[in-house]
């Protein structure tokens, strides 16, 4: 592997199928997981002190949407260490959804007993010509990435990174007969729906290299071995090409998708983009760039639908602070306000007791202190510095 990656593999024990059979007939009627209780000579392994429940659990908190949950209930019974996935594009600044939301996600997976496998999409970067279509660039970017993550308390050592430019040459027989039976079975139209996990609409003049994207992006399921594809909402459509690949191929065990949330973009925006810079709050935005942008973050008195601050304040600050958040107020306006939960400061929101100019604040807050050991991390080394200043100038282009 070239000097620019820490090389790191996946040992075959760890993402072996389990021998042990897996059911995975999705019962048609809703099962109550509240009260559902396992077979009384079940023995539950209990592993980094959780039980098979409150692992099960954990890793339901992470998704919006779960196909399907009981089959990864399942598979938490079944394999003591699932393999769980997300690709990224190395492609510029990093945003807190990949930066904050990630780690929070990631660390709730490896703690209920997950093994977490990043691949590194340098290729698949360059297919949608990020950096300008430079590879090294993009593989610098992608070193960014990582240090991003170890800065914010990634459990590292249930992590690994698998670069795809590396991965692809290594397996290349088994992957791109892969990709070529995954190409077969479906077809152009399908395939272009899914183009909207590059961030481009089906419409829209795409280079032919892009349509190669979904199919290579199934590949990596299968290749990587991976039982768990946990990415956002916005990747859905290939992953359910994934799924429906394995009735097709006669896959026996489907990959379980944990589709987690996208946080709006701050001008109520359906997601951060980072072509508009102001819609987003990066990991190496300082103190004041976060209380601009915060400042002018859409959010109308009452309004509870659209509200990126809400958002941002349900999916990340409550996360990182369990215990509670404080609202600052002038006397005239109150005083201050505690709120021990979401639904706490959601409910004073809807009858109008919390303010936007007093929540905004909050938000800002919070999430300077969130990023403030990003930006020490990136203070502390020579070599740290001039990565960072490298990728503020990368021109992530679309």
């Amino acid at each position: 592997m070239s000097e620019h990656k820490e090389e790191i593999t996946v040992p075959d024990t760890e993402i072996e199928q389990s021998e042990e059979p897996i059911p995975t007939k999705t019962e048609k009627k809703a099962i109550d997981w509240e009260n559902f209780k396992e077979e009384e000579d079940y023995e539950d392994p209990m592993i980094n002190g959780l039980t098979l429940m409150e692992r099960f659990n954990l890793c339901r908190s992470v998704g919006e949407e779960i196909t399907e949950e009981l089959e990864l209930f399942n598979l938490l019974k079944h394999k003591p260490e699932p393999i769980a996935y997300d690709g990224f594009e190395p492609s510029g600044r990093i945003h807190i959804a990949q930066g904050l939301m990630k780690v929070l996600n990631v660390n709730k997976l490896t703690k209920a007993g997950c093994r977490f496998v990043f691949y590194v999409a340098d290729w698949f970067a360059l297919m949608n010509n990020k950096c300008g279509g430079d590879l090294k660039k993009i593989q610098k970017v992608g070193q960014y990435f990582i240090e991003v993550w170890k800065s914010l308390g990634m459990d590292m050592e249930r992590v690994d990174f698998v670069w795809a430019s590396d991965f692809i040459n290594d397996n290349s027989n088994e992957y791109w007969l892969r990709v070529m039976d995954i190409a077969r079975g479906n077809t152009l139209a399908r395939v272009k729906r899914c183009s909207t996990i590059m961030g481009r609409q089906a419409a829209d003049s795409m280079p032919a290299a892009q349509i190669m994207y979904p199919c290579m992006q199934a590949a990596d399921i299968f290749e990587l071995k991976a039982d768990i594809c946990q990415l956002g909402m916005d990747q859905r459509k290939v992953n359910m090409l994934a799924r429906d690949y394995c009735d097709s191929a006669k896959i026996r065990f489907k990959p379980v998708i944990i589709s987690h949330h996208m946080l709006l973009g701050l001008g109520g925006e359906t997601k951060a983009s980072k072509s508009v810079p102001d819609s987003a709050i990066f990991m190496d935005d300082d103190e004041a760039t976060v209380n601009r942008k915060v400042r002018r973050a859409f959010c109308e008195i009452g309004n509870v639908t659209v509200n990126p601050v809400l958002d941002y304040m349900q999916h990340i600050i409550f996360p990182y602070f369990p215990d509670g958040v404080m609202v600052e107020r002038k006397e005239r306006d109150g005083g201050d306000i505690f709120f021990s939960t979401y639904e706490e400061m959601h409910a004073a929101y809807v009858s109008e007791e919390l303010h936007p100019g007093d929540l905004k604040p909050a938000l800002s807050k919070h999430l300077n202190q969130l990023l403030q050991p990003v930006r020490d991390h990136f203070r502390s080394e020579k070599k740290l510095k001039k990565l960072l200043g490298f990728v503020k100038k990368v021109r992530s282009t679309r």
